[in-house]
């Protein structure tokens, strides 16, 4: 679960540490008093995009830190499959925002976004104000109830996966073998001409490199013959100013003094070795000079060739592998072209074969899909009687698509009445927002159990719900909130009342700024809370022993569900 929260210079928040509990987290305050800055900070753990305007004026950063305490195996298995290691049972993730850019960490290591994603969606899941509305596309249908037999379906998605890949190779195989006589003739052409292109060429190689070598050498050849004559004659003996000269002077002057003092015996040895060294590096000068030769006929053979090679390389590869991998290519269409009645047939087979195969794994995707759908189901009606849906009937509906895809070829449809003697419609043409919110929220409480995870957050999740309804929401809540750690953004009281532990942000003025702070209630401050939920600005002593009832009533059903 999530035990300690610490964001910084996020907005309006300066610097907030939380420490969140087990059960039901409730988190209140007046609208715009920063909720949806605190939920915010979540998701960039998550993986949202993070943007320079989100550092607080006056920052050079922000950051946003999230320690978990990792009580069950299967997230503990995930997070080691992820390469994360525990650290006394927890781990702590970061993500800090910077001038266009951010860093994220885990458990103070580097780490990419995708790898924070990953370890974060194991331990808590978010629904977002307006999540519900996802509901009413068909994918998103689809991709919960594969999410609840994940166990089972997920190994046949990836088998059809694999399916639908070979099937669409296949596919591309045989319309690239449709042609007429006419297009035939005229492919095989032009497949002779570039084959034989490249074979005339006769390239090897290495070629070009060293041709290119030479190339530079001979273009360069009198800068290059000039250049040696001028070191030769530099580092030379025949004028009175070389090198070797000067050195071989130096060395028989000093070897008029070495009688004189036996230390100087090694400096003329040294020198010796100088003299020596330079005269046979002037040599190897000299026979390079002489050696050298530009004749014209070379050079241009050498640019001619050079030409060559780069005119394929335009035209078939970078480099001279590539363009005989690309000529071998060609060849083998070429073969298929003569052979191509035989290659033809071949490839409808293969087209038959593959997807026969893609349809015998997709049917068995679609045969475990309809079994998880039937107690799904049963789950989601289970659920929305106990959120005030009375006289519901739900069903998921499928049908197949006309054309397979990497999903396989079911098409389902989340349909749903309402109202006693009403029929079965789809989601979009019966529920209103409220209803979405609550069909959204049992799901949520399905997937949670079956998945483990221990952290569920609810922005809002009261959105378009009152009365009765509200007070069935808040049982739910109560409920979820025995099996999870549920951190909850809302404005209903009924919901407030049912807080294990319940929080107050507020915004206020610090100096000629304005900040975000988060702090946790005892139970009369509890109390006043909601009471400013039910009455708004003017809180009663009435108002206030109607909270007061409230949460005693709230407290009572939390007994009553322990029992």
């Amino acid at each position: 679960m999530l035990v300690h929260l610490h964001v910084k210079n996020l907005a309006l928040i300066e610097d907030i540490e939380v420490e969140f509990g087990s059960g039901l987290n409730i988190l209140t305050g007046e609208t715009g008093a920063g909720k949806s800055i605190l939920l915010g900070s979540m998701q960039l753990i998550l993986g949202s995009r993070s943007a320079r305007d989100m550092i607080r004026s006056g920052a050079s950063y922000a950051l946003v830190e999230l320690l978990f305490q990792v009580e069950n195996k299967r997230a503990e298995e995930t997070l080691l499959n992820l390469g994360i290691q525990l650290e006394d049972g927890q781990v702590l993730l970061t993500r800090k925002i910077l001038d266009g850019r951010s860093i994220s960490k885990i458990n103070g290591e580097t780490c990419t976004v995708s790898q924070m994603k990953a370890a974060a969606s194991c331990l808590l899941d978010i629904h977002g104000q307006h999540e519900h509305q996802s509901l009413l596309y068909q994918d998103k249908q689809l991709e919960i109830l594969d999410s609840y037999g994940k166990s089972e379906i997920d190994p046949l998605k990836e088998k059809v996966r694999e399916a639908y890949g070979e099937y669409r190779n296949c596919l591309r195989e045989l319309k690239s073998l449709d042609m007429d006589e006419e297009q035939r003739n005229r492919e095989r052409a032009f497949l002779e001409f570039e084959i034989k292109e490249i074979e005339s060429a006769d390239l090897k190689n290495g070629e070009d490199e060293e041709l290119e070598s030479l190339y530079r050498k001979l273009d360069n050849g009198k800068k290059i013959l000039d250049t040696m004559q001028a070191v030769h004659s530099l580092t030379g003996y025949d004028s009175g100013q070389g090198a070797g000269e000067s050195v071989g002077s130096a060395y028989r002057e000093l070897t008029r003094i070495t009688e004189f003092d036996p230390q100087l015996e090694s400096l003329a040895g040294t020198l010796q070795e100088i003299d020596g060294l330079l005269n046979d590096f002037n040599r190897e000068v000299s026979s390079y000079v002489e050696e050298m030769s530009f004749d014209d006929e070379t050079f241009y053979e050498t640019e001619k060739r050079l030409d060559l090679i780069n005119g394929l390389k335009a035209k078939y590869g970078q480099s001279i592998e590539e363009i005989r991998k690309y000529g071998e290519v060609q060849q083998q269409k070429l073969d298929k072209l003569n052979r191509y009645e035989e290659c033809y047939q071949n490839a409808l087979a293969q087209v038959e074969k593959s997807r026969q195969k893609l349809d015998r794994i997709s049917h068995e995707l679609s045969k475990v899909r309809k079994q998880y759908s039937t107690a799904l189901t049963e789950k989601i009606i289970e659920g929305l009687k106990d959120l005030n849906f009375l006289d519901v009937e739900f069903r998921i509906a499928f049908r197949d698509q006309k054309e397979y895809s990497a999903n396989g070829y079911d098409d389902i449809e989340y349909e749903i009445s309402t109202n006693p003697g009403e029929s079965l419609k789809p989601l979009g043409k019966i529920v209103s927002g409220g209803e979405l919110s609550r069909i959204m929220l049992a799901l949520k409480a399905i997937l949670a159990d079956r998945d483990q995870i221990e952290t569920l957050i609810f922005d809002e999740i009261d959105t378009g719900i009152s009365g009765r309804t509200a007070q069935k929401v808040s049982e739910k809540m109560a409920v979820i909130g025995g099996c999870h750690q549920v951190l909850c953004i809302t404005h209903l009281p009924q919901i407030a009342a049912m807080a294990d532990i319940h929080f107050e942000i507020e915004k206020h003025q610090k100096g000629t700024e304005t900040i975000t702070e988060i702090h946790p209630l005892d139970k009369e401050e509890s109390v006043r809370e909601l009471a400013r939920l039910l009455g708004g600005a003017e809180i009663t002593e009435a108002v206030l022993q109607n909270a007061r009832e409230m949460k005693e009533l709230a407290q009572v059903h939390k007994n009553a569900r322990l029992k």
